[in-house]
Formats: structure tokens, sequence, C-alpha cells
């Protein structure tokens, strides 16, 4: 078992099946979840680390880059975060964008989430980790 939490997910690099540099391989099974949305009509289009949110701070957690940005099918817009576990600069961030945000959506991809998607899409998606 491994003594690094981030140790279990951290398998990082260049996807060729989803043609992006991502940081882990929930990271990766997500972007192929997001494609499967998209090409079934439940989402209009997804980035990775398309934006910053820079916080009014001089120290600390200054600035926050969510993993995905997700544009539904109404052009309703969120932000989805994956997170195994919130070490504690992750949860500052996240009080943060509430704080100075408000009116943007963050949905946090847990590990119970993961679990649920693998169980279902291990064996029907290509290439899921």
């Amino acid at each position: 078992m491994p003594t690094n939490k981030r140790s279990q997910h951290s398998k990082g690099g260049f996807r060729e099946d989803i043609r992006i540099y991502v940081r882990s391989s929930w990271e990766a099974n997500y972007c192929r979840y997001l494609n499967w949305l998209k090409d079934n009509g439940k989402i209009r289009s997804w980035g990775y680390e398309t934006e910053t949110f820079p916080f009014p701070i001089k120290r600390g957690a200054i600035d926050y880059k969510p993993d995905f940005k997700v544009e539904y099918a109404d052009r309703h817009i969120e932000y989805h975060e994956i997170k195994g576990w919130l070490d504690p600069t992750s949860k500052t961030k996240l009080k943060r964008m509430a704080k100075y945000y408000p009116e943007i959506k963050i949905r946090l991809v847990d590990a119970a989430v993961m679990r649920d998607l693998n169980a279902f899409f291990k064996k029907t998606l290509p290439h899921w980790e």
C-alpha cells in the first residue's frame, strides 16, 4: 500500500486516446467520461485546466485552476475538480473560490464518484485505466 496518498492515482502523462497531458489516471478517465457525455449529447463541450481564478490576496493560495470546465447542453458552465482527498491547500482554494467567486459552480469529483464511474465504464470505454 502506498504511503503517499497522492501516489495511488498520480500517473501523469500524455494520453494518445484523449490527445492531452493529464496529471493522473483519474483525470485521464474523467476525460474519457466527459467525451462519452459529449458523444451522447449530455454536454456541449469540456476543457482541461482552461482557466485560472486569481484571489485578491498576497500570500498563500493566490489563485485556483480547476481541472475541468464543462459546458452543458443548456449552456450553463460548471467546473469539476478531481480529488481523492483534500489537502489543506486544496481546502483553502475551494473556500476562497466560494468567497471570491460565489457565482461559479465547483463540482468536487471524489473517490466515491470515481469508484462509481470505474464500476460502470471500466469494461465499456476503451483505454479506461
